[in-house]
């Protein structure tokens, strides 16, 4: 299951990660959002322990939405070392998040 990050949570979870971190922007009315959340959650089992993925509520954590200026979603941001590597912007297939992880591990 992936992790719920926040504002509170994001410095310590994504910015000090040693790991890759791939955070899902999603809202609760956003449709496509409902697609993409079984396959974030299929690759959080999948990468476990190498990867670290998380879901940032864009309705809850404004802070981080606006720090990476996430106007539509959802939107998918790789980030390593705590620098943003890669993203992907709307509904996606598990393919395309595979490709971009295996291309940053």
């Amino acid at each position: 299951m992936a992790l719920e990050i926040n504002d509170s949570t994001f410095e310590t979870i994504v910015k000090q990660s040693d790991k890759l971190v791939v955070l899902d922007f999603w809202a609760q009315w956003c449709g496509p959002c409902r697609q993409v959340a079984p396959i974030i959650d299929e690759l959080a089992i999948e990468y476990d322990s190498r990867v670290v993925i998380g879901k940032v509520n864009v309705d809850e954590s404004t802070e981080i939405t606006s720090q990476y200026s996430i106007r539509n979603i959802p939107t998918v941001l790789f980030i390593k070392n705590g620098e943003l590597v890669d993203k992907l912007v709307g509904a996606q297939s598990k393919s395309k998040f595979v490709d971009i992880i295996e291309k940053h591990l």
